[in-house]
């Protein structure tokens, strides 16, 4: 199965770098899309200039995160889709590898790689899942949560309240790749209130119930099997929360 990535950014000159060396050496992702969500420090001509291959969508002004995913969708040439944050450090290409490879044969309908060096507190609260922007999924299902209202740091909720109506089958697994946190770009004060808000606008959106639900019992771990791929249990018959 083919797959195209897409990388959402916004000033990350100094970190995409790091991320891009290993992505465009996955051979099973066939196309890499990223999307300079307005960026002022040149990062979309850096990206442009050492690497020729990969497709870089311009936005003249910053719109947020869903919004640059959703313009960078429409530039898509394959079913299968893995979203990748541009701050990363540490990426495995073997992860990477694993992962595709793993979803393509495990019958899920996403595959979440989970931030397994998180600290203490975030894993306390799952975002080192339910937030994690790393992500298999299929373009027909990403279509259509992009056609709701979805803005900012909403996007990775607003997924997985889409694949528990739906009761589509999600798993995750363990990625050592570490996001760069607020605190590190902006410093303390105005990185811990970004911190804030970004979780207040997602609670918002959701509501508390669902994300209550995401919290206690959204997705598990994927557990490898060998030949034929995985049933697909109905998880959650009893929950329909929009």
């Amino acid at each position: 199965m083919k797959v195209t990535c897409l990388i959402p950014f916004y000033n990350e000159r100094e970190r995409i770098a790091q991320v891009l060396e290993v992505v465009t050496q996955v051979g099973s992702i066939n196309q890499v899309v990223c999307v300079d969500d307005g960026s002022t420090d040149g990062a979309a001509d850096f990206v442009r200039h050492h690497w020729p291959e990969v497709e870089v969508v311009r936005l003249e002004q910053n719109q947020g995160k869903a919004a640059a995913i959703q313009h960078g969708l429409k530039d898509a040439q394959h079913e299968l889709i893995l979203l990748m944050d541009a701050d990363l450090q540490e990426l495995q290409k073997e992860e990477l590898d694993e992962a595709i490879e793993a979803f393509c044969h495990h019958g899920v309908d996403m595959l979440i790689l989970r931030r397994i060096n998180s600290p203490w507190f975030v894993k306390w609260y799952r975002s080192d899942i339910l937030l994690s922007g790393e992500r298999l999924l299929y373009r027909k299902d990403l279509e259509e949560v992009m056609s709701q209202p979805v803005e900012r740091y909403q996007l990775e909720v607003a997924i997985n309240r889409y694949m528990i109506n739906r009761r589509k089958l999600v798993r995750w697994m363990p990625w050592s790749a570490m996001n760069t946190y607020k605190v590190d770009k902006l410093g303390v004060l105005e990185g811990s209130l970004r911190e804030f808000y970004m979780y207040v606008e997602i609670v918002h959106y959701v509501g508390f119930v669902h994300m209550m639900v995401q919290l206690s019992s959204f997705t598990r771990k994927l557990k490898k099997q060998k030949g034929a791929a995985q049933s697909r249990p109905r998880l959650l018959q009893s929950i329909k929360l929009f």
